[in-house]
This record gives C-alpha cells, sequence and structure tokens, in this order.
C-alpha cells in the first residue's frame, strides 16, 4: 500500500512538472503585459475587495447580497487556506527554470505551494458570487480562471496547486450558500405562542399610539397610508436618532398600546418602553431585515391593523442583561432577538463606524474582513469559569439552523435562553467555521450549545463591546443573562 502510494505520488509529481513545462516554453500572445499583473492585483484579495465594493456602490440589492456571499466565501477560503492548507503539506515552490524572465515576479512568495490560495481566493470570490447572482458569475468566473492561470505562468505554482486550491474556493462557495439559506430559512407563519387574554381591541385605533423611526431601513414604505386608513384615529408621531427614546416613553405612558414603525433596533427600544409601562406592543415591521417581525409571524402593515382591531395578541419571552447598556441608568436592557459579545459585536462597532463614510454595504464587507483578520479572543468567566471565546451569543428562545449564530425561531414563547459559545484559540475564522459544522445544540472542542434560564458573565474586559438587536454598546466588568417568560403582550392575528 505504502509503495502505491509512492508510486501515485510520483506519478502526479511528474504530471505536474511536465505541465509546468509546457506553460513555461510556450509562447501566449499578450499575456506577459497581463497574466503578472492580474496575479499582483489579486494579492491579498485586494482586486475582489475592489470588486466588491464597486459592486456595494453602484450594484442592486441582489448584486450587493451576491457580493456578500463572495466576500465571504473568499475569508473563508483564505483563512482555511493560510492556518490549515500550507502547513500541513509544506510543498516548495517550483524551481523557475525555463519560466521566461518577464514573467517572473520581482518578489517571490516564501510560503509553502500547496494549495494556491490565489486561485482558492479567486474562485471562492467567484463561486459565492455566482450562486445568488448568475450573471455577475458569468463576469467573474473567466477574471478567476486567468488568476488561477497567472500562478502557473508566472512560476510560483504547480498546475496540482492551483487545480486544488480552486476546488477548495468552489467548496467554500457552496458551505456559505448553505449556512446563509439556513439563516434565510426565516418563517412568516405565526408559532405556538400562548394566546394574551383581556388585551384592547381598537376598531378605529382610538388609544394607539404609533412611533414611526424615520432612520429605519422602510419606514417610509412601511404602508403607514394602509394604518391611517384602517386605524383612523391612532396617533401617528415621526422621529429618529435621540428623540426615539423619549418619544417612545412618552407615547406608552399616556396610550392604552404602543405602536411602533421600524426596524430591529427600534422595535428593542418600543419593547422596553412597553415593558416599563406595562402597555401592549403594535409592530409594524419598517426595518431592513425585519428579524423580530418575521420569526412572530408578522407579514406587514395589514396584519398587525387586523390584530388591532380585534384585539388578538400573544405573550411572548424576552431577554434581559443586567446591568443595562447606559452606564447612568441602573435599569436593565432587553434584547427581543439575541445578546452577543466578541466577534459579532466587533463587526457592528466597525461598520457602525464607517458607514456615515462608505456607505453600509461597503462598511459590512470591510468589518467582517477586519474580524476575520483579528487575533484576539474574549477571556471571562462564565457561570464562575475562567474561558476564552470568540463569540457569546444568547438567542431569546431556540434559534433553528446551523451555525453558532443562526438567525430564525419557530416560537417565541418558550422562555428560555439559547446559548452557544465559540471558544478561543487560533484565529475567528477557521473557529466559526469548525463551530458551523459542529451544528446546533451540540458540544465540541470549538463550541457548545444550550439552552437555560440564566448565565452570569464576569471579569469582562474593559472596553469589550456588546450587541443586543443590531444596537451596540459597551459592556460592564459583569453581568447577568437572563429570561423572562410571557413578559410581553404583543399583537399578531390569529
Amino acid at each position: 500500500m505504502a509503495d502505491q502510494k509512492l508510486t501515485l505520488r510520483g506519478a502526479v509529481a511528474r504530471w505536474d512538472r511536465q505541465l509546468f513545462d509546457v506553460v513555461a516554453r510556450r509562447h501566449w500572445p499578450g499575456a506577459d503585459m497581463v497574466l503578472p499583473r492580474l496575479g499582483r492585483a489579486a494579492n491579498h484579495g485586494v482586486l475582489w475587495g475592489g470588486t466588491a465594493l464597486a459592486i456595494a456602490a453602484f450594484g442592486s440589492a441582489g448584486a450587493r447580497k451576491a457580493a456578500g456571499r463572495g466576500v465571504a466565501s473568499l475569508a473563508l477560503a483564505s483563512a482555511t487556506i493560510n492556518t490549515i492548507g500550507k502547513w500541513s503539506v509544506r510543498r516548495p515552490r517550483p524551481l523557475l527554470d525555463g519560466v521566461p524572465a518577464v514573467r517572473q515576479l520581482a518578489s517571490q512568495p516564501r510560503t509553502t505551494s500547496f494549495p494556491s490560495g490565489h486561485s482558492a481566493s479567486a474562485f471562492a470570490f467567484a463561486a459565492g458570487t455566482a450562486l445568488q447572482s448568475p450573471a455577475l458569475g458569468a463576469l467573474l468566473v473567466p477574471v478567476a480562471a486567468s488568476v488561477a492561470f497567472s500562478r502557473v505562468y508566472t512560476g510560483v505554482h504547480y498546475p496540482s496547486d492551483v487545480v486544488t486550491g480552486a476546488a477548495l474556493g468552489v467548496a467554500a462557495g457552496f458551505l456559505v450558500r448553505r449556512l446563509t439559506r439556513d439563516a434565510e430559512a426565516a418563517r412568516i407563519v405565526p408559532g405556538d405562542e400562548r394566546t394574551a387574554v383581556g388585551v384592547p381591541a381598537l376598531p378605529d385605533g382610538a388609544g394607539l399610539t404609533v412611533v414611526v423611526n424615520t432612520g429605519s431601513g422602510t419606514a417610509a414604505a412601511a404602508g403607514l397610508d394602509l394604518l391611517r386608513e384602517r386605524l383612523p384615529k391612532a396617533e401617528v408621531v415621526t422621529c429618529e436618532g435621540s428623540e426615539l427614546a423619549a418619544e417612545l416613553a412618552s407615547a406608552a405612558e399616556r396610550s392604552a398600546v404602543l405602536g411602533v414603525c421600524g426596524g430591529d433596533g427600534t422595535i428593542n427600544a418600543a419593547a422596553t418602553a412597553a415593558l416599563r409601562a406595562g402597555v401592549p406592543l403594535a409592530v409594524f415591521p419598517g426595518g431592513t431585515l425585519n428579524h423580530f417581525a418575521l420569526d412572530l409571524g408578522l407579514m406587514g402593515t395589514e396584519d398587525t391593523c387586523r390584530a388591532v382591531a380585534a384585539g388578538q395578541a400573544v405573550h411572548i419571552g424576552v431577554g434581559r442583561f443586567t446591568p443595562g447598556p447606559d452606564p447612568e441608568d441602573p435599569r436593565a436592557g432587553y434584547f427581543l432577538n439575541n445578546f452577543s459579545i466578541g466577534a459579532y459585536p466587533e463587526l457592528l462597532r466597525h461598520r457602525l463606524r464607517w458607514a456615515p463614510r462608505i456607505g453600509g454595504g461597503p462598511a459590512a464587507l470591510l468589518a467582517a474582513w477586519r474580524v476575520l483578520r483579528a487575533e484576539r479572543p474574549v477571556r471571562l468567566r462564565l457561570a464562575g469559569r475562567p474561558r476564552s471565546v470568540w463569540l457569546l451569543f444568547a438567542g431569546n428562545g431556540t434559534y433553528r439552523g446551523t451555525g453558532p449564530a443562526p438567525r430564525y425561531r419557530e416560537s417565541l414563547g418558550e422562555g428560555l435562553l439559547d446559548l452557544r459559545l465559540v471558544f478561543g484559540g487560533g484565529r475567528p475564522g477557521p473557529r466559526m467555521l469548525a463551530a458551523a459544522f459542529a451544528g446546533p445544540l451540540s458540544r465540541s472542542p470549538v463550541h457548545v450549545a444550550t439552552c437555560l434560564r440564566s448565565l452570569r458573565v464576569g471579569d469582562i474586559p474593559a472596553g469589550t463591546p456588546l450587541a443586543y438587536d443590531g444596537e451596540y454598546a459597551q459592556a460592564p466588568n459583569a453581568l447577568v443573562l437572563d429570561e423572562l417568560p410571557d413578559a410581553l403582550k404583543v399583537y399578531r392575528p390569529r
């Protein structure tokens, strides 16, 4: 068996060298001017990052989504190649005998030859983008193939290095598609939340105050004309930014029902005001993603209007963290979707900082790239035990799907926290990949998932960020996460 392996390895090596020599000897018209420059442009993913930024700046929403998947695929492939592939085989680079000097790179790579990182990144970006947008893929695949071929043409890789790298890149694209497809499987059907009794029915909207966050993603097109038609006596207040919290608190105090139109962060602020005032909440989805509304089973304004008019609502659980996000306010903070410490808050912090200057899409891509290149997990104490984590994720209710932080729930009435941890060590990219393979509700050397009622988190380093329902804040030195079952009444039609 060992002799057979050596024979096969020798045959592959001979085939590799023969094909490498064929490429070196052959004259390729015009290639000397193009291929070396194209390979240099792809160094460190610059070519693909620039392409993604251009798509984010000038492309449609679908094109931006495709570019985002391409960047995620590239990051996954690059992290895997540079942490596992390069150092597991340690193959020397080809000898440059026979490669014309005009083709050779001015600075030769110092890493090992197998597999080709340029090929992996090129095909990962092209495959990730093509699986979402075939039209963009048709433009990118020839460029990716040219970048891969340039690595043999300039003498820095054997053909098998390039083929293997390309295959790994395509595999990364398919894996990212699988993970994002799980994340996008949010249902738009009611769950089994317990029916709330005694909530007021407001046939004409009298007693309802709806606070509209005009800065939310789709608030302007959220069907407010329909709201005014169906519930004509409802009070509608528009605001944004720093005015939002005060307007929500005032509306909750003077109304029988607090309504809100905005995204997940706005709905979180409204839920906090409704909890403190003891009034039910009516949600009119007006954000970009609307995770909470989708998981609750609300399709839009029509559903909420019908539920308010008929007095139909359900009890939902609410996650709580104590102390809350405001260091000057001793009261707790709440989350309807999830709470996290580690990689995601860092991503959110970078995105919020860069978005005003370069736009939300490019900022998200740059933030993801920055976080995946980070090297320092968070050291903290969980339930009295010291741990090092890349990500601490606590969901309000059990999340479904694959990975360390999936995005949809079948019920908001379970009254449990869905805790997921990605332990520290290595780099965040491979750790997140390993956690994704570990699956939900599992235990592995890198990932743990379980459901519980409460968790004490201590010894949090100063300056550590936390995120809750898409909002960002600085974490205190210690906090307690717990679940409040049936804490809030939210309108939803039967």
